[in-house]
C-alpha cells in the first residue's frame, strides 16, 4: 500500500516545536515542585531547630534562676568540685611511705647490718638513694647491694602472683669511715638504685617485697620497721683524714 504525506514540512516542525515546549514546561513544573519541597523542608528544619534553641535557654534560664536562689552559690560550686577531685587525687598520689618497708626488707640482717641516717626519692627518675652507716664497713655495703639486686616485688594480678625485680643496678657512691653516736668506728656510703614503676603507685594495693632473708608485705605503715635501724649520720673522725 502507498502513503501519501499530506502535511506539509511547516507543519512538522511547528508540531515538533509544540512537543519541545510541553516537555520544557512540564521538566520546569516538576523542578519547582522540588524546589518547592526543598524550601519546605529547610522552613521546618529552622523552625525546629529555633524552637529546641528556644526550650534550650527557656530551660538554661530556669536552672540559672534556681541556682541564683542559692545562699552562697559560689561556696557551694567550689566546694562540690573540690570533692569531686578528691578520689582522683588520692588514687594518683605517691605512697612515699611504702620506702620504709623497702628499706626494712633490703637492710641485711646482723653483722651486715646497715644505720639509715637519710632517704631521698626522686620520682621523675624514678631513682632511690639511701645514706647509712655500717659497722662492718665495705662487707656491710656489698651485702646491702647484693640484698637490693636479689630483692624481687611480688604481686598478684588476676589471681597469677607476678614478679618483677626491684632494680637491675645499684650504684655505690661516696664512702668514707666515721664515727657513730656511741663512739665506734663505721663506713659511711651513698646506694642509689632506679626503682621499676608502680613501686610508690596508690593504686597498688597488695604486694610485697621478697629478697633471700626477708619478705615483707607492703601495708603503706612503718609500724613493723624498727627504729634502731635509723640513726644520725656520723660523724668525721677528729684527727683522722678519710
Amino acid at each position: 500500500m502507498i502513503e501519501i504525506n499530506l502535511i506539509p514540512d511547516v507543519k512538522q516542525e511547528f508540531i515538533r516545536a509544540q512537543k519541545v515546549r510541553n516537555a520544557a514546561i512540564t521538566f520546569s513544573i516538576l523542578a519547582g515542585i522540588v524546589a518547592g519541597g526543598i524550601v519546605v523542608v529547610l522552613v521546618l528544619v529552622l523552625g525546629a531547630q529555633s524552637l529546641h534553641e528556644k526550650i534550650a535557654r527557656d530551660e538554661i534560664k530556669k536552672q540559672y534562676t534556681a541556682l541564683s536562689n542559692i545562699e552562697n552559690i559560689d561556696n557551694v560550686l567550689t566546694i562540690q568540685h573540690q570533692l569531686s577531685k578528691i578520689s582522683a587525687m588520692h588514687d594518683s598520689k605517691s605512697m612515699d611511705s611504702r620506702v620504709f618497708d623497702v628499706i626494712a626488707a633490703v637492710n641485711p640482717p646482723a653483722p651486715n647490718d646497715a644505720k639509715i641516717s637519710n632517704v631521698r626519692i626522686d620520682p621523675s627518675q624514678s631513682l632511690l638513694t639511701i645514706e647509712g652507716s655500717a659497722t662492718n664497713g665495705y662487707a656491710a655495703t656489698e651485702t646491702l647491694r647484693k640484698t637490693i639486686l636479689n630483692a624481687q616485688i611480688e604481686s598478684v594480678v588476676d589471681g597469677e602472683v607476678m614478679s618483677t625485680p626491684l632494680t637491675s643496678e645499684v650504684t655505690i657512691g661516696e664512702t668514707s669511715y666515721g664515727e657513730s653516736a656511741d663512739g665506734s668506728r663505721v663506713l659511711r656510703f651513698v646506694i642509689s638504685f632506679v626503682y621499676p614503676e608502680g613501686l610508690f603507685d596508690n593504686s597498688i594495693k597488695s604486694f610485697r617485697i621478697v629478697t633471700p632473708t626477708n619478705k615483707i608485705d607492703v601495708t603503706d605503715s612503718r609500724s613493723r620497721v624498727p627504729e634502731t635501724m635509723f640513726s644520725q649520720r656520723a660523724k668525721d673522725i677528729q684527727g683522722e683524714d678519710n
